[in-house]
């Protein structure tokens, strides 16, 4: 397969087979390169009127052969042209950790990093479903050193919200108390999409229920061996298929929303940033 290393400002170049792809990302300084497990359709396990990523089939296979060849290839691209690589971040078409290569390929992508490029981040976006397996969790954990970064999403504080935002079959309570399980061992940076659904910003009560929501998550993750790296709030920047259900609230909502927190972590003796992404 011939690779560029020209991000892509947008994720359709994902629809057409890609398994690697470099990719513009508001939240990496750098060059992120995305590993995608999706190749042939869009697979997760949320159905978020927010997401770019549209329906799609093609007859394209993620094979671990592929994924290593086009990485080794897209690494040494960038190298000859002294771009700096910024992170490996598993996305792609879907929920990465619920494919059935996903170990395989988190351990594959690791020791390419630290052979090609030692400096770079290990990144999964997830949105907390595989942690409801035995397997995953463990995959996760056993992955854990400073250089390995898991963007858990937590877009949602009550069963409410998290069923307009994330329209997801997996009941809100039992996907909470597992991502408090795994806080308190493992460190994460926690993303949260904040936007309007049917022109509805999220209810005052949902704001403070997610606020407190990621302060207990902080008290876990204090009290144990785990942490919280990073908050990121960000806005809605990508079409996606169902525009405009989900659409952009204005930045000083995102402002305020993220200045309350860092009071509230203040208040808890934390220095975690609090970070937001237009």
């Amino acid at each position: 397969m011939g690779l560029n290393i020209t991000p892509v400002n947008n994720h359709r170049e994902r629809e057409k087979g890609i398994i690697v792809y470099p990719v513009y990302s508001r939240r990496s300084a750098g060059l992120p390169i995305g590993v995608n497990l999706y190749p042939d359709k869009k697979s997760c396990s949320f159905d978020c009127p927010y997401c770019e990523v549209f329906p799609f089939s093609s007859d394209a296979l993620f094979t671990l052969e592929q994924l290593e060849m086009d990485l080794r290839s897209t690494i040494a691209s960038a190298q000859e042209r002294e771009i700096e690589i910024k992170d490996i971040c598993f996305s792609g078409n879907g929920e990465p950790t619920l494919s059935p290569f996903f170990g395989d390929a988190l351990k594959m992508a690791n020791n390419i990093r630290g052979q090609m490029a030692p400096l770079a981040e290990l990144v999964v976006i997830t949105n907390g479903a595989g942690l409801l397996q035995a397997d995953v969790f463990s995959q996760l954990c056993d992955a854990a050193s400073p250089s390995f970064n898991i963007w858990l999403k937590l877009d949602a504080g009550t069963p409410q919200w998290y069923e307009k935002m994330n329209r997801s079959a997996l009941p809100f309570d039992i996907l909470t108390q597992k991502k408090k399980e795994f806080v308190s061992c493992n460190s994460v940076t926690i993303q949260t999409m904040l936007c309007a659904i049917n022109g509805e910003e999220p209810p005052a009560a949902e704001a403070q229920a997610w606020e407190a929501l990621v302060c207990e998550l902080a008290a876990i993750a204090a009290k144990g061996t785990g942490g919280i790296r990073k908050v990121q709030l960000y806005g809605k920047a990508r079409p996606a298929p169902e525009d405009p259900l989900a659409s952009l609230l204005p930045a000083s909502y995102l402002e305020e929303r993220a200045a309350s927190l860092r009071t509230a972590f203040a208040g808890m003796g934390l220095t975690t940033p609090v970070v937001v992404y237009l």
